[in-house]
């Protein structure tokens, strides 16, 4: 089989990790994400990431600061082409990044979100991380930073991997190469993988129609005694509380299943975690979620109510997350 030399990393890491009943299926995942005829700007996102310039050997990588941080000597032409190509690939909705002295002010502060899910994680070093719906890999970026030996995201978007790996581009093999990118969702997942230290599911519950069977597929990638992190959108209300929206909640026509928290945890308890516990849960704030001259498309602030920012414009409480724990058994 041959291998094109941008995806040789990926197989390899596959390889060093053991995940024998994956590797087969790389070729026919990596040609359906990233299938030209499907996605018609990919060619173009693919071509401004291949005119990224050179950078000089000496620069420092952050990968444990709020932005994911490539310091390096630039002169202002350079500094103007990157620029150029990492605006080609806007929206950039996760971030911070600080790259070779281009700031790119994306409309989620992720790393506010970081913060509030860091301090309970069990200890990242050492451990294999599963990112599921990671976005363009802010957070994978972070968990490198926070010592994890291999981190995967996998997210069907193909403008997230060439925005990945425009970051990739600055960042080199700092992280000793340990932080992937699959255009593929957890339904790419095999069964009963078992393979991962720490799973996490960002932002992506609210957007699957079947909520248990996501949950289900998530603690099936976990090792037992594993750890998932989980974070959604949730309700006020008890353990039976759950909102239904209609066909748009805060402007998004894909949100499907809104609990509360204490439903959440319930749900996770069917499933067969155990210890869930709600670790953070908080009101979405207009300053976390913004247009940004990196994403000039409407956001939070044109989602909710002009008369009452309590309630979103069809409606319905206004965006509310929270961030909840649990383990496969051991």
């Amino acid at each position: 089989m041959s291998i094109p030399d941008a995806h040789r990393p990926l197989y390899q890491a596959f390889l060093d990790q053991g995940l024998d009943t994956w590797l087969a299926r790389l070729p026919e995942q990596l040609g359906r994400g990233l299938d030209r005829k499907r996605h018609g700007d990919l060619p173009a996102w693919e071509k401004a990431v291949a005119k990224l310039p050179p950078l000089p050997e000496s620069r420092r990588v952050r990968l444990d600061t709020d932005s994911v941080t490539v310091e390096c000597a630039l002169d202002d032409a350079r500094r103007r082409q990157c620029e150029s190509l990492l605006r080609a690939l806007s929206p950039w909705r996760k971030g911070p990044y600080r790259l070779g002295d281009v700031t790119i002010d994306t409309e989620w502060r992720s790393d506010w979100k970081w913060q509030r899910v860091a301090p309970y994680l069990a200890p990242l070093h050492g451990r294999r991380v599963l990112d599921v719906g990671g976005g363009n890999g802010y957070h994978a970026w972070r968990m490198a930073g926070a010592g994890a030996t291999f981190t995967l995201v996998i997210d069907p978007s193909p403008r997230f991997f060439w925005q990945f790996q425009a970051v990739r581009h600055f960042v080199g093999d700092a992280d000793g190469g340990r932080t992937h990118f699959l255009p593929a969702g957890i339904e790419d997942v095999p069964d009963d993988l078992a393979a991962f230290d720490t799973v996490f599911s960002m932002g992506v519950l609210y957007h699957r129609p079947s909520p248990l069977e996501h949950l289900a597929q998530l603690k099936a990638a976990l090792r037992p005694g594993g750890e998932l992190v989980l974070e959604t959108l949730v309700v006020r209300g008890d353990d039976t509380t759950v909102l239904l929206p209609g066909e748009r909640y805060a402007a998004m026509p894909n949100v499907y299943f809104l609990p509360s928290s204490a439903a959440l945890v319930g749900w996770l308890e069917r499933c067969g975690f155990e210890n869930a516990r709600v670790v953070d849960e908080a009101d979405t704030s207009l300053d976390e979620q913004r247009a940004t001259d990196w994403m000039t498309f409407q956001s939070l602030a044109d989602f909710l109510d002009p008369e009452d920012a309590t309630r979103t414009r069809e409606g319905y409480p206004a965006p509310r997350r929270a961030v909840i724990l649990a383990n496969r058994p051991a």
